[in-house]
């Protein structure tokens, strides 16, 4: 049975937060909230995790999974940005933005795309990811919690509860979250390519 946590949007409970954190570090899978909206979230070496997210989602080989990030210092580590990307990149962040990149090699080799070697990578606006992240101090290994064969997530924490009951550890309700998946940008080749229309403005990048 998933515990649940209700955490204050604005100032969330550092005791809280910390509690989160401590079963994450222990290989719990998480439901969070985002700024797109919400996201399944385990620690990055986690296999359990990664199999847990494929389960619930139905997800291929082929899926990009995303390091959710702290800031850009810390993105900058788990993928590779040239200048004019990295430019591009900084202005949309943080924001509702997924951005597929080369990874450098502190990404484990299980989640890289197979062919291609990325993976992708965001930043969010969101208080409480936020805190989760400060708390932690890695990436969140992510994927958003949209279920097989339906077209929009989950937007409510007590729903994720009542469905997700016996297949996360954990549900994370601030009550403020976005309704919509991110904007997914690949700049694996050097220029921008938009692979999914979502939250984020896609003009800049066009």
């Amino acid at each position: 049975m998933a515990k649940y946590f209700d955490v204050h949007p604005e100032n969330p409970q550092r005791r809280t937060i910390s509690t989160v954190v401590e079963s994450i570090r222990a290989d719990a899978l998480i439901a969070y909230p985002t700024d797109s909206c919400f996201a399944l979230g385990c620690r990055l070496g986690s296999r359990d995790g990664m199999s847990r997210i494929r389960s619930i989602r139905n997800l291929d080989e082929r899926h990009h999974f995303t390091l959710v990030c702290q800031n850009f210092a810390q993105l900058g580590q788990f993928v590779h940005v040239d200048n004019d990307v990295f430019r591009a990149i900084k202005a949309a962040t943080p924001g509702r933005y997924t951005f597929i990149l080369p990874a450098t090699k502190e990404v484990p080799r299980k989640l890289l795309h197979p062919k291609k070697k990325t993976v992708g990578v965001r930043i969010p606006d969101h208080v409480v990811a936020q805190a989760l992240l400060t708390e932690l101090g890695e990436p969140l290994l992510s994927s958003t919690l949209l279920l097989p064969d339906e077209e929009e997530p989950m937007t409510q924490g007590w729903e994720i509860k009542e469905r997700l009951d016996h297949v996360v550890d954990a549900v994370v309700d601030s009550g403020d979250c976005g309704t919509e998946p991110t904007t997914v940008v690949d700049f694996s080749s050097g220029t921008a390519e938009i692979v999914r229309t979502g939250a984020g403005d896609t003009a800049r990048f066009a």
